[in-house]
């Protein structure tokens, strides 16, 4: 009797507390049900991470993390609907279930990890940190010495809260000119409604390149915060939660690994290596472990975009208007952050 009472105990609790097969990869399945992901990006304007051509294609590096994705779950790059939002309207999209996923340079917090609307951060794709840029002209060095400016800011980000934190910290006063488009934000910098514009290092080095004359303009060398960036998705599924993590990771493997774009198909006829062999579909298992459309899904996403750092390169690299050095965001074994957890 004792017996069967804990059993049934058991077995409530499990019913209160356990979620189902179904429920664990709810979003999962509506996303497959329709057909495409939604992904949000920040956009238009911005450069190097995502912005549409003139045929209205989307195109950057948070663009093609949302299509490896898509490869992931449908084996097919072409499976995203790209809708862009800002800082205000983006975790409000992702709540009301307008986007899947945010891939638009948002800071894993632990607020937004832990709030009334919980988020998950799958992966880091990006280590940045947050920037000061002002003009040449002010003859400015150091953050140090800004003591009463004028600050170009957005609402509703870890970019006021921290321009605060920092102020305050050096007892110094600034006055905030508070604009959400980012478009807008650049434009009020230009124009000289104030003096410093503030925004993580990457995003400043790609709003930059938009301004009259971007050589007029210097981006101090002092890093704010720390910035870790990477896709976002709703908390409740386990199963998209894998499926972006794992795409990340077989990024950051393959170029670990020394697995391009143009020898993927020569090395998944060869390996020898255990774990590339895994990574690459050759013994199968993981596509399958993690959801995915098939065991290739990796070799898949590396012929069409190349490993990790060679989408960095394309889109943000030294030879890119942005001309970003990799430095935190090489490979752990070349001296950066980035890291895959094992495959097996």
């Amino acid at each position: 009797m004792i017996r069967n009472i804990v059993l049934a105990g058991l077995a409530a609790t499990a019913l209160v507390f356990g979620p189902t097969a179904a429920e664990a990869g709810r979003d999962l399945d509506a996303i497959k049900a329709r057909g495409t992901i939604r992904c949000g990006v920040q956009g238009p304007s911005n450069p190097g991470f995502g912005v549409p051509n003139a045929q209205g294609v989307w195109g950057g590096f948070n663009v093609e993390i949302c299509r490896a994705i898509a490869i992931t779950i449908f084996n097919d790059p072409s499976k995203v609907e790209f809708v862009p939002v800002t800082t205000q309207s983006r975790f409000p999209a992702l709540t009301n279930g307008e986007v899947d996923v945010l891939s638009n340079n948002t800071t894993w917090t632990l607020t937004r990890d832990t709030g009334v609307n919980r988020f998950n951060f799958p992966a880091i794709v990006f280590y940045d940190g947050q920037a000061i840029m002002v003009p040449r002209r002010l003859n400015v060095t150091s953050a140090r010495a800004l003591n009463g400016a004028t600050v170009c800011v957005q609402p509703g980000t870890t970019t006021e809260l921290n321009l605060a934190d920092y102020f305050r910290q050096n007892n110094m006063t600034f006055r905030p000119v508070v604009i959400e488009a980012l478009d807008e934000l650049r434009r009020a910098y230009d124009q000289g409604r104030c003096d410093v514009f503030t925004n993580d290092f990457a995003a400043l080095a790609a709003q930059r390149t938009l301004l009259a004359n971007p050589r007029d303009h210097v981006i101090l060398p002092e890093r704010i915060s720390k910035e870790p960036l990477g896709p976002t998705i709703r908390q409740g599924d386990e199963e998209l939660t894998n499926i972006v993590a794992w795409t990340v990771f077989a990024l950051i493997d393959a170029e670990e690994f020394g697995i391009t774009q143009a020898n993927v198909d020569q090395i998944a006829g060869s390996a020898t290596d255990p774990r590339i062999r895994r990574l690459l579909g050759v013994e199968p298992g993981m596509g399958t472990a993690i959801g995915a459309a098939n065991d290739q899904y990796a070799r898949t996403i590396l012929k069409a975009f190349g490993n990790y750092g060679e989408i960095f390169e394309r889109h943000l690299g030294v030879n890119t208007p942005l001309g970003l050095e990799r430095g935190q965001n090489a490979i752990w074994t070349k001296g950066g952050l980035l890291y895959a957890p094992p495959a097996r």
